[in-house]
């Protein structure tokens, strides 16, 4: 049988429908109406729709300007729209939930945590009032402390006991200002800075943004990062912060910034000024035991597929367990140590060379060399 298309019918072209390019303007003028944003603002990108629409008419949609200017006010416009700019979350304002959140993700730091509940006793307190005269001034906590010592997770848990979002801002290696600033809209790929990334990624005016690693930033970039930082940890300053690319100010004074940093060595006397230092104690052997065995050593076993009858390790051997090269301040080696013991026990499982594993004196140093 002949299956071929007959030459007396004419095959129809399948023909593709070109994208409606007013459709895209208008759609992008409805993103702007629905838009939570400052009325001026909302007249500002109104305007720059309106000479999209002016250069499609006289350019064409297929014009390499038109296009380059449209996916240009694309990119601008969802940055914008996308922004924080009324939305907050609702503040947990309650000491003993505070205080259980610590408890629960912090071991020991009894100094720490106490000194912490009373800046938030000010924050709540300050959240409670209707109305001031007088505009508080909030300090910026700034753990300082040797590498390890639970600074980034402390933060972590400020933001769980107040409900509020959490997001990081790392300066280890920053060497531009633009980096938090951004660049001008007028550059190629140009973006906005990290401090409107992390607002738009938290969704939340009143987020925690935790700047860590202060000391760390690039020396050649020090002077401008550490005068952006002036302007976002001064209360009259950072109600208008400026970034570049969005070039509209937007109120960072409801943020809780809090920093971090291994010692204040490199970080500038005014950014010094503006921060209220916690010290973070270094953890003892003692302390670093419970740790291990109470919160690590559970954790890990249930990562690794392992459950509570298939490893025991003695308790004599926790000593050498969390010092198996010398003294550490912090106790992130401690928990890549158990990570690699139990690892080790799982392999061993595994291939069947046993069904339970038992870590005694004799063979923890099989263990301990597994990493």
């Amino acid at each position: 049988m002949d299956l071929s298309v007959p030459t007396d019918q004419p095959v129809q072209p399948v023909i593709q429908k070109p994208t409606d390019a007013s459709d895209q303007v208008r759609k992008l003028g409805e993103k702007i109406e629905k838009a939570d944003i400052p009325a001026d603002l909302k007249d500002l990108l109104t305007e720059r729709v309106s000479r999209l629409a002016l250069l499609r008419a006289s350019s064409g949609y297929l014009s390499s300007t038109y296009i380059t200017e449209y996916e240009s006010s694309v990119a601008y416009i969802n940055w914008v729209v996308s922004l924080p700019w009324n939305k907050k979350t609702q503040d947990i304002l309650n000491l003993t939930t505070a205080k259980s959140v610590m408890d629960k993700n912090h071991y020991g730091l009894s100094g720490v945590k106490e000194y912490i509940l009373n800046y938030l006793s000010v924050l709540i307190l300050k959240e409670n009032q209707e109305k001031q005269l007088i505009p508080s001034k909030a300090p910026i906590l700034c753990l300082v402390g040797l590498a390890g010592t639970g600074k980034t997770t402390l933060v972590y848990s400020i933001a769980e006991s107040l409900g509020k979002k959490f997001e990081r801002i790392p300066f280890g290696g920053m060497g531009d200002a633009r980096a938090l600033r951004g660049q001008s809209k007028a550059m190629p790929d140009a973006e906005p800075g990290y401090i409107i990334k992390k607002l738009v990624r938290a969704g939340s005016k009143n987020c925690v943004i935790l700047l860590d690693e202060l000391d760390r930033v690039s020396e050649h970039g020090m002077s401008d990062i550490m005068g952006v930082l002036v302007e976002l940890l001064d209360p009259e300053q950072n109600k208008a912060f400026t970034d570049h690319y969005i070039d509209y100010p937007f109120d960072l004074s409801e943020v809780l910034f809090i920093a971090t940093a291994n010692n204040t060595t490199n970080i500038s006397a005014a950014v010094l000024d503006r921060l209220e230092i916690i010290q973070m104690p270094s953890y003892t052997d003692q302390e670093k035991i419970v740790i291990a065995k109470s919160f690590f050593f559970p954790r890990i076993r249930a990562q690794t597929g392992l459950t509570e009858n298939k490893i025991f390790i003695d308790d004599n051997l926790w000593p050498t367990v969390i010092r198996p090269l010398g003294y550490d301040s912090g106790i992130r080696s401690l928990y890549r140590t158990i990570e690699g013991m139990l690892r080790k026990a799982a392999r061993i499982i595994v291939e069947g060379k046993a069904q339970t594993v038992h870590i005694n004196s004799q063979n923890i140093k099989e263990f301990l060399l597994t990493w």
